[in-house]
């Protein structure tokens, strides 16, 4: 585990453009790995899968709720999910095994967040995770 700890940390936390991080699995629908201070409910879990278990039209149109909070859905298909609230958001990234969540806040960017956690994605899949 304290790889794929490190591996967030490094990737993700490091751009200084993720609030908090998460690696979820998809199976047990549980979490895997977070970056400290992150805590995500049972229930946001949830949200999550559903989000890719819908038809990505209709998590569009219906937007998501995270953290006690409705996240306009600005990107939904087979791999990734983006959703925003005013200058906060939520990015969300599919891989075989995994759901990659990245959060970031007023003042990061959403564009850096949004890569950071695409490419530890498309690497997580190369892995076969």
């Amino acid at each position: 585990m304290s790889q794929l700890h490190n591996l967030l940390l490094d990737s993700l936390l490091g751009t200084k453009h993720i609030d908090s991080a998460a690696l979820i699995k998809l199976q047990e629908k549980s979490l895997c790995v977070t970056s400290p201070g992150f805590n995500i409910m049972p229930s946001d879990i949830q949200t999550l899968v559903n989000g890719f278990a819908k038809n990505p039209l209709q998590t569009r149109r219906e937007g998501l709720y995270f953290k006690e909070k409705d996240y306009k859905c600005v990107r939904a298909d087979d791999y990734s999910l983006y959703a925003k609230n005013g200058n906060t958001g939520v990015v969300v990234v599919k891989t075989r095994l995994h759901l990659l969540v990245a959060t970031y806040v007023a003042g990061m960017y959403p564009s850096i967040c949004v890569e950071a956690t695409e490419k530890l994605g498309e690497y997580l899949r190369k892995k076969g995770n």
